[in-house]
């Protein structure tokens, strides 16, 4: 199995013969409200006759609160270490530059 995966560099670190370039995975998420994580969260755990009558009192409880959006996705990191040659030879890539790992099980 192959997966291709746009990483977007973080950090780069040059010691002079070896260079350490630290990686995020480079993914595009949709913001979720705080409230929507709430509202799943908390359907998942209840039976079809509790949910009937505790979703609306929850939701009427959630819709004082503000509204706050986070992302819900966590991102793979990676570390690479190679010699500066090497490096150079990829064409120097730069932070936010995004570079496509091929990740294979041999």
């Amino acid at each position: 199995m192959s997966e291709e995966i746009g990483y977007k560099i973080q950090q780069i670190v040059d010691n002079g013969h070896a260079v350490q370039i630290t990686l995020a995975e480079d993914v595009q998420t949709e913001p979720v409200s705080q409230k929507q994580l709430i509202m799943e969260n908390v359907s998942k755990k209840l039976d079809q006759d509790t949910k009937e009558q505790v979703m609306p009192l929850l939701e009427a409880m959630l819709q004082a609160q503000p509204t706050i959006k986070m992302k819900s996705y966590a991102q793979t990191n990676i570390s690479i270490t190679m010699p500066k040659n090497r490096y150079e030879r990829f064409g120097r890539p730069q932070v936010g530059e995004i570079l496509r790992i091929d990740i294979k099980k041999i």
